[in-house]
């Protein structure tokens, strides 16, 4: 076995990262399907109105009286509905029954988990260097979420019926839940070194990257969550849509134009399948100056709720 010291010769290092997240990656998948994996530790509630969506019988009656168990959490619900995306009617609600039968019984189960996730990273106390990680993911999470609705706005603008089915709010939610399973490797490291071991934190982090994807939809599957988010999670189309623009192609177009603003110097290896329509987007939205394009960004964060 080639000895650590010759870990940085570049003829070792790919090798050796290669077989650290094969290692990792399998270690992980095994934990899943076994159902040992340290899933995000969300409130209990969480887990309940998860559980009521996969059944055909599951009423809003009964998702509101599953709510009302965490009062927390049903202000969310209830000020998320009331909230610019979300409240499309622009008619004021303010108990939770009706803010559950304007939402819809899968999209509370989207909101609280995505509020518990977002609580979770800026919360949680595990070492310093992954809390921070975990709280630049969710900033990170939050940017990428409040383009896509922007892009998806822009799509809705033209009032085309090749963009009816794109909604500001599921565009939101998946951008918050891309990276979900970040938390199950962040953890997982944290557990490596709580038990003396050493892995370089630079290193971990390319793991994290290269393992997030397997790792988010793992996640998204055990919880229910349907296609849009497994795709935009791993970056990846396993639908045969009959349309002309996906979720993932709205993350893909918001990802490109967050890059050019970061003057990511991976950019032009990221390539973006737009029709004309997004390739107007994607010039109009990358043209905007830095100061507009952040206020944007912050009002949309602001007019979600969350």
């Amino acid at each position: 076995m080639t000895h650590l010291s010759f870990y940085w010769l570049p003829e070792n290092r790919a090798l050796i990262e290669k077989g650290i997240q094969s290692e990792f990656a399998a270690f992980l998948e095994s934990s899943i399907e076994s159902g040992k994996i340290t899933l995000p530790p969300i409130p209990e509630v969480v887990t309940k109105i998860q559980r009521l969506c996969s059944l055909d019988s599951t009423t809003v009656m009964d998702v509101a009286d599953c709510l009302v168990e965490d009062p927390g959490l049903t202000a969310a619900v209830i000020r998320i509905a009331n909230s610019v995306i979300f409240n499309r009617r622009n008619i004021q609600c303010t108990e939770v029954v009706t803010a559950v039968s304007r939402l819809g019984i899968v999209r509370v189960r989207d909101i609280v988990t995505a509020q518990a996730i977002e609580q979770l990273k800026n919360s949680v106390n595990l070492s310093k260097e992954c809390n921070r990680v975990l709280r630049q993911s969710a900033y990170t999470s939050k940017e990428l979420a409040a383009t896509m609705v922007m892009v998806t706005k822009e799509f809705r603008q033209t009032q085309s019926p090749d963009y009816a089915h794109l909604i500001a709010d599921k565009a939101l939610l998946t951008g918050l839940l891309a990276d979900i399973g970040l938390f199950c490797l962040v953890h997982e490291y944290y557990l490596y070194l709580e038990k003396g071991n050493y892995l370089d934190s630079e290193l971990a982090l390319r793991i994290f990257n290269a393992l997030c994807p397997v790792a988010s939809r793992m996640v998204l599957e055990k919880w229910g969550f349907d296609s849009d988010f497994i795709d935009v999670a791993t970056n990846q189309n396993s639908q045969n849509l009959d349309v002309e623009v996906s979720y993932l192609d709205v993350a893909r177009i918001a990802n490109h134009i967050l890059m050019f603003r970061r003057k990511d110097e991976n950019i032009d290896e990221h390539e973006v399948e737009v029709d004309i329509t997004g390739a107007d987007i994607l010039y109009n939205l990358t043209n905007l100056s830095d100061s507009e394009f952040h206020t944007k960004v912050q009002e949309l964060i602001r007019a979600c709720g969350l």
